[in-house]
Order: structure tokens, then C-alpha cells, then sequence
């Protein structure tokens, strides 16, 4: 298919620093791939001089597996196509020594900076998962704005943020010690590096000719300094966004960005993606009218070449339960009447918490389902406990590793002693583990941490030492699970006997493969015990990396999850004052971004788009009479349909017997 003049304006715009505002649905990818390949083709940039930016490993593999299509394989080695963070990553591990760490430099996930942040403030906060969930999310904020401790502590204007900020110092100060990164510094290293340093800067500028960005409008403070500095004087670049799409702000996301390129690009041309190849005009038109009420620093109204399709409708139910039954039932006519796969169905929702009744009315009907956003196996914390020892066993150099599980359970090395391991590990440039085995350590600590280290290092060495024999491996590993008393931690520490069944049942899931793999089966030779650990490690990137394969299947997500997909018939459950727009942003008046959310979820619709309300729900205990969503009084009237509120025309009910007619008929098949 030829793009359209707006798209090929887009590619062929290569001069200066331009800005593509694409509407939902307007063929965005593809106008970054074509761009890429017009690059290289026409303009003769060479690929290794060329990176392409988004937020999700998903799409960056999408998109790079686009432009090999249009390219060929050979035309596109040396691409950069990757997620922020993986582009920071990659700066760093080349700058390692200009950032003053050492080059096997630990990352954090989310749940490793909690344990962190927990340990290190158990006399002040009391492990209270609330306020150190809290904490993290505040220094996440202030890394994204790209302020250090010093910075937060000065600006601080409560006790409360003044305490928060000494625990950023403390952290910090942690982090450094042991060689290890979280998630924001990814952006905030090489960020800070390039913002100061000369030289740094321009051999990454001269590396990357030209920068192509995707969700722009997604950026934080951070992400969007890292691309000005990247882009330098020269400015070609392209970003790619939509100021109404942007529902991040929670994670830091300036929709600004978009208004700032401006002022600081004052040359920048603005090209306007505004026809839609996915939605009825009736959903666009409804879409439009609705996100009119946002105030606007770009203008533009999307328009579709497809037919206007079916009203957009209201349905209610007498409480939450009777809802999910209602949008069951409209599932299950649809499929009965005109065969519609069940994988043509989303059912999107504001908040987490009301998937649970939607899943059981589903189960009840014998329905497939897909909850987007489920835990993956490896990403169970008991999982990722069990696998670290098995990396340290057969990687004694893997300080991530050790920092995870070397007081997992407890056996009295609190963060503090880590940190002294860290910082000697620093001194000495050797492995954590190995300098848990120095004779330097033992003036650095009490000796009763001294001993809890060296009991865990010869734990560590025994079991090491019986994995090297194939017929001893799993007896070492059983027996290194009942050393640790990690059953009886698991007892401990989880929430019900069933919670803590369940967590050792993975455990001993995880094992089974492992013997498996070592003893090897018609089909798979056997692995020595690195080479399971090995594979088991990529298993558990792979599982973060890649989305399941969608069979025939209704999609439950959250409207945030839904960004950037597509299906036949949405439903957007709970449309009332209070669940869209929540009632935290009504009350701290973030009205608008809620606004972006349902265009967000109204422009996922293809071909239809039902609303449901509650007639009565349950909250904290009480039972409410919600208001419907004042959106719904924002949509065009004229294109929707309330229950109950329409008049039945003679066409209208023709139409119902046809349906009930057609109904038999297929029954009858």
C-alpha cells in the first residue's frame, strides 16, 4: 500500500529536527520504518549511523524486523533499534570507566530496589511495603528529573521529603558500593555523562548521524535531555508522538516535551498524521468531539476513508457482578450470530482490581481469556531467589547474584555489611564473593557478621564444588534448598500456608527442569550443570521479552496496557464518576489526562464500542450509586445509544428478528 502525501512528507523530511504528530491508528511504524529505510537508501547514511527509540522491547523488535523486511538483512547491520533503556545500557557499558564502575556492574528491577530501600530503612519505616513503595516511587521521580540527593535534600519542604531524601542519599551511597544500577539510571548515567563531558558527547553524536524516536509524548525530563544532547547542534532527528495519547504522567511522562521541542528547535517542522486506517468514522468522530475538551498545543482531527459504522452504546448493569454477566452475554451473541472469534473481544478497564469479577464471569461461561499484564514464572520472587543461587553456583564472579541472596532468608548480613563487602570489592577490583573469602574483611566487620559471611561462602563453595559432577547435581541443589531453611522461610514470610505451598511448588518446578536438562531425553543431549543454568537464564529473558502467542482468546487489560492495540469490539467497563475519571485525579485535578485515557480506549475500537455502568458497586464495604462518567456526556450524543433511552423504531425491531431468525439458523447447523 503507497502512503498517503502526510506519510511520505513525513519520511522524505530529513534536513532539520521534525516532529510527526500521529494520531491513533494513523500508521506511525510504518512511517518510521519506510523513514529508516529512506535513509539508507537515498540518502546514504550508512545503518550503524542510524537509532531508532521506543519504550517496549516489543515494539522495538516489531520495528526492527519491519525494516529488515523492507531493507534486507544486509542493509541493516549495525541498526540501532531499541528501548530507552537498552540504549542506555549500552552507553554505559561502553563509558564504564568514565562513569567510575566496574565493568560487571549489577542491575536492579523493581523488586531488588524495594528489598534495598526496606533493609536499609527498617528503623525508621518499619518494613511498612506502603511508604517504601512510596519512597521508591519518589526517588524514581527524582532520578527522572535528574536530581541527585544533594539536589533533593535542598529542596526538600516537608519532613517527610527531607527523610525521604536522606534514604536517596543512603541508597545511592549502597548502590555505588556494590557495583550495581536500577532502572532510572539507565537514563540518569549516561545522561549526567554526556551533559558533562565533551568528549563523550560528540564521539556518541558522530555515532548516531540521525535519531528517530517513537511515543515522544511518553519522555520524562530525563529521556528528553539524553535526546538533546544526542541530536546536538546538527538536530536531525524525528520524533513521533501524540500529545492526546499520553497517560503516563504517573511514571514521570511530559507531555510538554512536545511544546518544549519547539523552543528549543525553533526550526522544527510539524507534520500532521491525521487520516486513521483502523476506526469507523463514527468512533473517530466520537473520539474527536470528546478530546476537544483538552487544551491543545498542536491541533488536529483525526478522519477515517471507512464506512460510519454502528452507534457507539451505553448498557448498564444492576451491580458489578450483573455487569460482567452483560458484557458475557454480549460476547456470546455476538460469537452465536456472527461467528466473531473470541480474540476480536478487549474488555479494558481503569483499574486492576476490577478484572477479578470479568475472569470469573468468564470461567463461569467456559469462555478463553488473557489477562495482559500477568507474572511470568520467572518473575516470581521465589523464582528469581532460587535462580540467583544457581548463577552464583555456576558464575562465582556474578555480584548481582550474591546481592540478592546473600541474606535471602535471613542470616544477619544487613545491608550495611554488603555495603562494606561492596566497597572493599572496589578496592581490591575483584569479585564480591571472592572478597567474602579476603582476610582484609575481617577489620571491616563485627565478628559475628564476619561468621554468618563465611558460613554462606562455604556454602556456596561445597555446593559449587558437587555440581562439577553431573550424577551430584540435583542432590546439591535439594540439599542447598534445606541448608538455607528456604521452606521454612517461605512458611514465615508469605501471606497464608496455601501462598507459601504455592511458592515452593515453582521452586520445586524449576529444579525439575534443571534435572531434566542435566539427564537430556531422546530429543535433547544432556547439559552439564553451567550449561542448564545457562539456558535457563535466557529462558527467563525470553519469558520478560516475548508477549505469549494470542490464541482464540477475550483480551482483559487495563486502559494503560491498551495503548498501541487494535480489536474488532471493545468493551470500557466501569464507565462512571469515581473508576473514569478516577477519583484521585478528580481530586488533584488531573481530569484531563483521564480524558486522553478513554480516547485512548475509545480509539482501540474498530468496528464497535460498548460502555458499561453499574446501576450499583461495592466500595470499602458500602454500597454506592454511582454517576455515569461525565465522558459519556462528552461524546456526540447523536452517535450514541443510552439502554433504555432510545426510542425502538419499526427497523429496529426487523432487525432484531432477522438476528433471532439468523440465530436458529445457525443453531440448527
Amino acid at each position: 500500500m503507497k502512503l498517503n502525501p502526510r506519510q511520505q512528507q513525513a519520511v522524505e523530511a530529513i534536513a532539520g529536527p521534525v516532529l510527526v504528530l500521529a494520531g491513533a491508528g494513523s500508521g506511525k511504524t510504518r512511517v518510521i520504518t519506510e523513514k529508516i529505510a529512506y535513509l539508507i537508501r537515498r540518502c546514504n547514511y550508512k545503518a550503524r549511523h542510524i537509532a531508532a527509540v521506543t519504550f517496549t522491547n516489543k515494539a522495538a523488535r516489531e520495528m526492527k524486523e519491519r525494516v529488515g523486511q523492507t531493507l534486507g538483512r544486509e542493509y541493516t547491520r549495525g541498526l540501532t533499534v531499541s528501548t530507552f533503556h537498552t540504549l542506555g545500557l549500552n552507553i554505559i557499558r561502553k563509558e564504564v570507566a568514565r562513569l567510575g564502575l566496574k565493568s560487571g556492574f549489577s542491575l536492579f528491577d523493581d523488586q531488588d530496589s524495594f528489598a534495598l530501600l526496606k533493609a536499609l530503612t527498617e528503623d525508621e519505616l518499619d518494613g511498612d511495603k506502603e511508604l517504601v513503595k512510596r519512597l521508591q516511587a519518589q526517588i524514581g521521580n527524582w532520578k527522572n528529573a535528574m536530581w541527585t540527593p544533594e539536589q533533593a535534600l535542598e529542596q526538600a519542604q516537608t519532613p517527610e521529603t527531607q527523610e525521604f531524601a536522606e534514604f536517596y542519599r543512603r541508597y545511592q551511597q549502597n548502590m555505588r558500593a556494590c557495583n550495581a544500577l536500577d532502572f532510572d539510571d539507565l537514563i540518569l548515567l549516561p545522561t549526567q555523562l554526556l551533559a558533562s563531558n565533551e568528549h563523550a558527547r560528540e564521539r556518541w553524536q558522530k555515532k548516531f548521524q540521525y535519531l528517530l524516536v517513537d511515543e515522544y509524548q511518553d519522555t520524562n525530563t530525563s529521556q528528553y535531555q539524553l535526546v538533546k544532547l544526542l541530536v546536538g547542534e546538527r538536530a536531525r532527528f524525528t520524533v513521533v508522538g501524540d500529545d492526546d495519547q499520553s497517560i503516563y504522567s504517573w511514571r514521570g511522562a511530559q507531555p510538554q516535551n512536545l511544546a518544549l521541542l519547539q523552543k528549543d528547535f525553533p526550526q522544527l517542522e510539524v507534520i500532521k498524521l491525521e487520516q486513521n486506517y483502523r476506526s469507523h468514522g463514527r468512533i473517530l468522530k466520537a473520539a474527536n468531539i470528546l478530546i476537544e475538551n483538552n487544551p491543545h498545543v498542536f491541533e488536529k482531527k483525526l478522519f477515517s476513508e471507512m464506512e460510519y459504522g454502528v452507534p457507539l452504546r451505553v448498557i448498564y448493569g444492576r451491580n458489578e457482578e450483573h455487569e460482567a454477566e452483560r458484557v458475557v452475554a454480549e460476547i456470546v451473541r455476538r460469537r452465536f450470530l456472527e461467528r466473531t472469534p473470541y480474540s476480536h473481544f478487549a474488555v479494558l478497564y481503569r483499574g486492576n482490581h476490577q478484572s477479578r469479577i470479568f475472569e470469573k464471569a468468564l470461567l463461569t461461561n467456559r469462555i478463553p481469556y488473557r489477562m495482559t499484564g500477568g507474572q511470568s514464572f520467572f518473575a516470581r520472587a521465589e523464582v528469581k531467589d532460587v535462580m540467583a543461587y544457581l548463577r552464583l553456583l555456576m558464575n562465582p564472579d556474578d555480584d548481582s547474584a550474591l546481592i540478592r541472596i546473600i541474606n535471602v532468608p535471613k542470616r544477619g548480613i544487613g545491608p550495611q555489611t554488603v555495603e562494606r563487602i561492596g566497597e572493599l570489592a572496589h578496592e581490591l577490583h575483584i569479585p564480591m564473593l571472592a572478597t567474602c573469602e579476603h582476610q582484609a574483611l575481617k577489620t571491616r566487620m563485627g565478628s559475628r557478621e564476619y561468621q554468618s559471611v563465611q558460613l554462606f561462602t562455604h556454602l556456596i563453595a561445597q555446593t559449587a564444588k558437587r555440581c562439577q559432577h553431573p550424577s551430584d547435581v540435583m542432590a546439591a541443589l535439594y540439599h542447598l534448598i534445606k541448608e538455607i531453611g528456604y521452606e521454612e522461610w517461605l512458611y514465615e514470610s508469605s501471606p497464608s500456608q496455601a501462598a507459601a505451598e504455592m511458592r515452593y511448588k515453582n521452586i520445586s518446578e524449576l529444579l525439575r527442569w534443571v534435572g531434566e536438562m542435566i539427564k537430556g531425553d531422546d530429543e535433547h543431549e544432556p547439559l552439564n550443570f553451567e550449561q542448564a543454568v545457562a539456558k535457563l537464564c535466557l529462558r527467563d529473558l525470553m519469558s520478560r521479552n516475548e508477549e505469549e502467542d494470542v490464541g482464540d482468546q477475550v483480551q482483559l487489560m487495563t486502559l494503560h496496557a491498551s495503548k498501541g492495540l487494535e480489536f474488532p469490539h471493545v468493551f470500557m467497563v466501569g464507565m462512571e464518576e469515581g473508576l473514569l475519571p478516577h477519583q484521585s485525579s478528580i481530586d488533584d485535578n488531573m481530569v484531563d489526562e483521564e480524558r486522553r485515557l478513554a480516547y485512548v480506549g475509545i480509539t482501540r475500537a474498530q468496528h464497535s464500542c460498548v460502555f458499561t455502568i453499574a446501576k450499583e458497586r461495592r466500595q470499602y464495604g458500602d454500597v454506592i450509586r454511582p454517576e455515569p462518567s461525565r465522558f459519556l456526556f462528552e461524546l456526540p450524543q447523536d452517535d450514541v445509544e443510552w439502554e433504555g433511552q432510545t426510542p425502538v423504531t419499526e427497523e429496529k425491531q426487523e432487525e432484531t428478528r432477522n438476528q433471532g431468525l439468523a440465530m436458529l439458523r445457525n443453531a440448527l447447523k
